[in-house]
């Protein structure tokens, strides 16, 4: 291992590639979250600004986004380890979600569906592989590795940092298809990156196909490395008319299949046969094998709650700094979503320092205590915004300084949660199932949009009046925030209580 370290180019003592990809990811996270923070405004605003219940349509679309966005990462990642390879799929991922981009810019509802349809494709190959191509820079037992996906994660933040506040300045001055455009050229620098990291040579032989003649291997007379980008594009219009299936807007008092959301049957039924492939799972492991198991499924199941109440972000918060935060010129509502990414880069060391500290004193929480601790500080977040309340003006208009203090809360349990979460779930899992259940892991960011859009839709606020009084929408907020917060809370709690006997299930693993 040393002689191969010692070999190849380096910057920092880390493989050079490792900055190529990390200002492809800054860039494609910057395209990301720049259209994120602008999306939930832009469909009230615009998209459905004609409906009564314009709030409910939006959180129904919003929720279908974003688990497609998330579920495209299993077939994707499928894909490229079986046909295109992480180059390929990388690339083809960026051109998706660029052209995405660019269409958000066209004034156009049909456009919009179209165009979001593509960037769900786009993240499809994109996200999974940049990742995975990260740690295939390192040799296996390579202590450079670690250190290598925090610099490469800091890259993500720092793109989720800079680019609501570019893209919603620009958004406000403008309008919002000046700030999709900006996203959209944000994802072609992050391609730019890439592929001169390919002319470069500074991947070595790393991301190619898995198997040439595989990849060449013709399907209808089409060569696969060709008919997979073609399908890609043909399946676009299927998933915008998938998202446009929102006759739940009509109603407010249905559940699940009597919404008529295509995207929440389809969900309903893959939740379905995941259970019952676990309950068969369950069932032929070897006893020690099953606890350590039920643990992994506590922990994604927390994961996917955390997840559930931090992603309200991008939706109801983007609304509640929008209607009721006086946000005093400081920033715009879009530009809020900057502060979440903010405090992570903040925090992030500080926290890792921390428990470094409280290992050298064996104190270190074990994961359970950290899951319990970081839901219960998710539910303290939001009960710093159900406070807020107490705080507002005549027009409903509360100080900015309970969204700032909400937002460092929400993130000091992200870090709790979020980074230990990934490793626990290969360390438990079996080994024949590890891949089957670190897609298990990537689903549960789909689901929580499943959680994200049910919030939405009860906090929606009815009126076509963008002038409703801020007092009602105080209200509506405050009080969802209230039950939020405990729910988050008691959830929180139940798990702390339990951590002995998840401490248990754990067996050697911390």
């Amino acid at each position: 291992m040393a002689t191969a370290q010692n070999s190849e180019a380096t910057l920092f003592g880390h493989p050079t590639g490792l900055f190529y990809l990390f200002f492809a990811e800054l860039w494609e996270r910057f395209s990301f979250y720049g259209m994120r923070a602008l999306l939930t405004l832009y469909m009230v605003e615009e998209i459905f600004k004609s409906l009564s219940n314009r709030d409910f349509a939006t959180a129904a679309v919003y929720a279908s986004y974003g688990s497609l966005v998330y579920a495209s990462t299993v077939i994707g990642g499928q894909v490229s380890d079986k046909i295109l390879g992480m180059r390929s799929s990388i690339f083809l991922g960026g051109v998706l979600m660029a052209i995405g981009h660019f269409v958000l810019a066209i004034e156009n509802d049909i456009a919009f569906f179209l165009a979001l349809a593509f960037i769900i494709v786009g993240n499809g190959f994109f996200k999974p592989n940049i990742s995975t191509f990260v740690g295939a820079l390192y040799e296996d037992g390579d202590v450079r590795k670690d250190s290598g996906f925090t610099i490469f994660y800091m890259g993500i933040n720092i793109g989720g940092w800079i680019a609501p506040l570019l893209c919603g300045g620009l958004a406000v001055t403008y309008g919002y298809h000046y700030g999709f455009a900006l996203a959209g050229f944000g994802m072609m620098a992050g391609l730019i990156f890439f592929w001169s990291g390919i002319k470069r040579n500074v991947f070595g032989d790393k991301g190619l196909p898995p198997n040439m003649e595989v990849y060449e291997k013709p399907v209808l007379g089409i060569p696969q490395k060709t008919l997979i980008p073609l399908l890609s594009v043909l399946f676009v219009p299927v998933i915008a008319y998938i998202l446009s299936s929102y006759e739940s807007i009509t109603t407010k008092n249905t559940f699940l299949i009597g919404e008529k959301n295509l995207v929440g049957i389809i969900f309903l039924v893959i939740g379905l046969v995941i259970t019952a492939y676990m309950i068969n799972i369950l069932a032929k492991v070897t006893s020690e094998e099953r606890k350590k198991l039920m643990m992994a499924i506590l922990i994604t199941f927390f994961m996917t709650l955390f997840w559930g109440f931090h992603e309200l972000s991008g939706s109801v918060i983007t609304l509640f700094a929008s209607r009721n935060v006086a946000l005093d010129g400081f920033m715009t509502a879009a530009q809020t979503n900057s502060l979440n990414s903010m405090f992570i880069i903040l925090l992030a060391i500080p926290i890792s320092w921390l428990w470094g500290y409280l290992t050298k004193k064996n104190l270190n929480p074990r994961t359970p205590y950290k899951f319990g601790l970081g839901l219960v500080l998710a539910g303290a977040s939001f009960y710093v915004l159900a406070l807020s309340k107490g705080s507002a003006d005549e027009n409903g208009m509360v100080p900015f300084a309970y969204l700032i203090v909400m937002y460092l809360v929400l993130s000091i349990g992200e870090l709790f949660m979020s980074p230990v979460g990934l490793s626990k779930i290969t360390s438990l899992s079996p080994k024949r199932i590890v891949a089957f259940m670190m897609g298990i892991w990537f689903l549960s960011s789909a689901y929580a949009f499943q959680i994200v859009g049910f919030i939405g839709k009860q906090l929606a606020v009815e009126s076509t009046d963008i002038n409703v009084g801020g007092l009602d929408t105080l209200a509506i907020y405050t009080d969802g925030f209230m039950l939020i917060s405990q729910y988050a809370l008691g959830a929180g709690l139940v798990v702390i209580f339990f951590s002995p006997l998840m401490k248990k299930l754990m067996g050697g693993v911390h």
